[in-house]
């Protein structure tokens, strides 16, 4: 029979002998978990910070308030600093907040492609298409949280789990003779209206409609400790709903609680510090290595990927909710709607993406690049190719300035209706300049495809891209 008098449990012998460790060591753990902390803070509450850069980098340029909606009226450039923004629709964006407003309504036009979202980047409801205005136009009335007053009939009402809201609107323009022509989707754009739902005609303020369009504005999410400043300053604004229990207590394990002073030690700043700068390499090393589970991939013999993953617009998982591919969406992203990840047919948007070639090596702009386009592209509305910093979806500023081409531009075409496009950083004297985009020597990139009215071709994958291809 065995001795058993000197047997102990297993965690005591796992742990120093069963005895405390030395106050040295004890700091030094709990630095490690607060920097821990602090690194899945900023990954699960980047959804947040995102649409915060956007808000503020907005406002510092065109003010605030529910009737300042900026409009980019001659398209977004390179020249906003925007993650991933489409050059080739009219767009419109503005945050309102419920908080200092109440219920508001928001008279949408006819034919937006359009939502509004929490501060989460929670889909509240499309707009256009895919909303229950289906295209027409209509009175969409924002709630705030825990409203409890009277919600009048007549409108598409909606409770917002934030006070503030993320109003983005994109109208189409149209074809003109040397290309798009962006004068009717501007007024389109304009005939947005936006007052609270219980104040009077004289009462409300005028619209107010500033052009963003050539302007430098950065509306980037920090890149330093100032992300944990913002974000203590939403937990505040916010009701405590808005958060979950779970990932407050993450918060609260770094010093962020609503309406408590956010006083990090010396020692905690260094891993805010720390955290700031190592937590956007881990979203980019799994950006760059892909899903063990390959859902990533939008077809299985191509390079192109998913910005979703397979989840849904809110990146739920068939039994969870993925926050790996959230985190990296947003880092290179913004605005996730159902109308973009839902298989809608003849509606809503599609964005397969590369960031490699066709023989698997990442792309880069010092290199020459061509790509396939078959005929009959799969989309009712139209399709464009953009080029994107690969750090952080930002447009590449080149002398060309906006780098994208779409349906409307009048590309040279091949006999058979495909279409041959080209990047790289300076233009093969064969090419024409419309089947060109520039790229940034020595710099990676991506390349988007986009797909506005997206046909059932796409789904099927009967129509499918060319990989991209190194030129000669």
């Amino acid at each position: 029979m065995a001795d058993s008098t000197n047997a102990v449990p297993p965690l005591v012998a796992q742990l120093w002998g069963g005895n405390w460790p030395d106050a040295d060591e004890a700091n030094e753990l709990l630095d490690e978990l607060y920097y821990q902390r602090a690194i899945h803070a900023y990954i699960t509450m980047l959804p947040a910070l995102n649409v915060i850069g956007l808000r503020d980098g907005s406002e510092r340029e065109f003010g605030a308030g529910y009737h300042v909606l900026p409009i980019w009226k001659d398209r977004m450039d390179s020249r906003a600093w925007v993650p991933t923004p489409n050059a080739d629709v009219i767009y419109s964006m503005s945050y309102l907040d419920l908080k200092a407003t109440g219920p508001l309504v928001v008279a949408a036009p006819s034919n937006v492609i359009g939502m509004f979202t929490d501060f989460f980047q929670r889909t509240i409801t499309d707009v256009g298409a895919i909303g229950p205005d289906r295209g027409r136009g209509g009175l969409y009335l924002l709630l705030p949280p825990g409203y409890q007053g009277h919600v009048p009939s007549g409108y598409f009402a909606f409770t917002s789990s934030t006070y503030n809201v993320f109003l983005f609107f994109r109208t189409v323009m149209a074809p003109g003779p040397n290309g798009p022509d962006p004068a009717p989707a501007v007024a389109n754009a304009e005939r947005t209206r936006v007052y609270p739902l219980w104040k009077e005609e004289k009462e409300v303020v005028p619209m107010q409609f500033p052009n963003g369009s050539g302007k430098r504005i950065d509306m980037m999410y920090p890149t330093d400790t100032t992300y944990f400043d913002k974000l203590k300053a939403f937990v505040d604004h916010e009701p405590i709903e808005a958060i979950t229990p779970e990932l407050r207590g993450v918060l609260a394990s770094i010093g962020i609680i609503k309406d408590q002073p956010f006083q990090p030690t010396e020692a905690q700043q260094a891993s805010l510090e720390r955290a700031v700068h190592t937590a956007p390499k881990m979203l980019m090393a799994m950006r760059l290595q892909g899903r063990p589970d390959g859902r990533h991939l939008y077809y299985s013999d191509r390079q192109y990927l998913h910005a979703w993953g397979g989840a849904t617009a809110e990146f739920m998982q068939d039994s969870y909710l993925d926050i790996d591919q959230r985190g990296t969406f947003f880092q290179i992203a913004y605005s996730s709607a159902p109308a973009m990840a839902m298989h809608s047919i003849n509606a809503g948007s599609k964005y397969p993406y590369a960031i490699r070639d066709a023989d698997g090596d990442l792309l880069n702009g010092s290199n020459q690049y061509r790509l396939h386009l078959p005929s009959n592209p799969p989309a009712a509305l139209f399709w464009a190719v953009t080029l994107y910093n690969a750090t952080d979806g930002t447009m590449p500023e080149t002398a060309q300035l906006m780098p994208s081409i779409n349906q409307l531009d009048n590309v040279d075409t091949n006999d058979d209706g495909s279409i041959e496009l080209y990047f790289g950083p300076t233009k093969p004297p064969t090419v024409p300049d419309k089947n060109w985009i520039q790229t940034v020597e020595g710099r990676p990139f991506m390349c988007a495809i986009r797909f506005y009215g997206s046909t059932i071709e796409f789904y099927d994958q009967t129509w499918r891209p060319d990989d991209i291809v190194k030129a000669d």
